[in-house]
């Protein structure tokens, strides 16, 4: 399974697996008409921005390695495919930690981990996991931290199996309407 860095031209793609990955991962969570009713397009438009931003986060793309990209949102292609082949099924954002509480030269934040669910169980959430820790080490940092919501326990087992603890930090934050406890998980890289 090729992973990569990814690039401008990957915003649709990666706009069309983070849609189809919330709707999944997050149904319980989150109403349904705010689910549905998120954009393919409008966040093909933030991750293009993004990923041209002058300190634009550092964006890891798993593709299948077939050859055709499918376009709408059935192939997660959105329309525009994926500029290095395959079909995108997962990627990881990571960036030094930008809030408060750590030392941000040290410790970087693991602020998105998304795959399509027909991936799920497959391991290449693990994968890109590992390639997204060997880069953040390579790049110089010592720790990291992420939030994930307190009732997805899909995303909590998995980062637990991979050596991430809750660490005590919590928020409340609004997302579609609701109101939804976030847990800070951190790992130290180098252990």
């Amino acid at each position: 399974m090729p992973i990569r860095e990814a690039l401008p031209g990957d915003a649709a793609a990666l706009a069309a697996v983070h849609v189809l990955s919330w709707r999944a991962a997050y149904r319980e969570l989150l109403p349904g008409p705010y689910l549905e009713g998120l954009d393919v397009e409008e966040r093909a438009a933030t991750w293009r921005a993004r990923l041209t931003a002058p300190d634009r986060p550092t964006v890891l793309l798993a593709t299948d390695g077939e050859g055709g990209v499918g376009g709408g949102e059935g192939g997660a292609g959105g329309g525009e495919g994926c500029v290095g082949g395959g079909r995108p099924v997962a990627f990881a954002c990571f960036r030094p930690w930008p809030g408060e509480g750590f030392d941000p030269a040290p410790t970087a934040e693991l602020a998105a981990l998304y795959a399509l669910p027909e991936v799920w169980g497959t391991g290449i959430g693990r994968a890109l996991l590992s390639a997204a820790t060997e880069a953040l080490v390579t790049a110089g940092f010592r720790s990291a931290a992420l939030w994930v919501f307190a009732g997805n326990g899909r995303a909590r087992r998995f980062y637990e199996a991979a050596g991430w603890r809750a660490d005590g930090g919590a928020v409340r934050e609004e997302t579609g309407g609701r109101v939804l406890e976030e847990l800070r998980y951190r790992r130290d890289l180098l252990g």
